[in-house]
């Protein structure tokens, strides 16, 4: 069958190199098309269509580990797998890694909807921007059970600029004392901050935490009432912990 005219062949919508490729394969089968031809009716180059991809001796292995972290660290991304392989030996990038992330149809799930922030009609955020390291640490409480059924309750302190945890109380019940005490171990090792954003709640706003914070150099910043994503850095890091810890375990 003699070759058809280029203006009679059909013509290929975009498409990526390794697609062309087969449809470069598909054309010469069918109508006898030199290499040359067919290239030019895909828009292939003949470079990238003589190219052999290398597969790296390594690839089945490093699949092997990502899915294996992927499967045990279910919230945890491509990016801070990534961290974990490189931590555990690999010499590998974010980029490959990703690759094969999405080649094996991997996906951190849901569980919420992001909160959005509070903002003036100028454009300017509300929230006090954190701007160096010990300028703003914020606190929080996370709710928690035992094994028996009984709850705890964890104090999660957090330099909202570097995003470090600097403490994790863990008691049945932590009062204003219990915050005192946590604050105070943490600026013996950290500073002091300039600032320390929290909720209104019974332990955050009594007398002796607010006169205790001002002898010590700081200023408590409260957030409005039922305005939780004001306090987003802590929000943010107590729901880590609870998909990544306290969801997996028992206590």
């Amino acid at each position: 069958m003699p070759p058809l005219p280029l203006r009679e062949a059909p013509r290929i919508p975009h498409l990526a190199p390794e697609r062309r490729r087969q449809a470069v394969d598909g054309i010469r089968e069918k109508y006898g098309f030199s290499e040359r031809h067919a290239c030019r009716i895909v828009g292939q180059h003949r470079g990238t269509q003589r190219y052999v991809p290398t597969v790296l001796a390594d690839e089945d292995g490093l699949t092997r580990a990502i899915v294996a972290l992927a499967s045990e660290y279910g919230r945890y991304g491509y990016r801070r797998v990534t961290a974990l392989l490189q931590a555990a030996g690999w010499r590998v990038g974010k980029d490959r890694v990703q690759r094969i992330w999405r080649r094996e149809g991997l996906k951190v799930p849901n569980r919420q909807r992001p909160r959005t922030r509070l903002w003036l009609n100028d454009g300017s955020c509300v929230r006090l921007r954190p701007l160096h390291r010990n300028h703003v640490w914020s606190f929080d409480f996370v709710q928690a059970q035992t094994h028996d059924g009984r709850s705890l309750r964890i104090l999660t302190l957090i330099d909202e600029h570097t995003r470090a945890c600097l403490a994790l109380k863990v008691a049945r019940r932590i009062n204003s004392l219990g915050v005192i005490e946590a604050l105070a171990d943490a600026m013996c090792l950290h500073g002091i901050p300039e600032h320390i954003r929290c909720d209104n709640g019974p332990e955050m706003i009594s007398k002796a935490l607010r006169k205790w914070v001002a002898k010590a150099g700081s200023q408590i910043q409260y957030i409005v009432p039922g305005s939780p994503w004001e306090n987003g850095y802590c929000e943010s890091f107590n729901g880590k912990l609870r998909d990544e810890c306290l969801r997996q375990e028992i206590f």
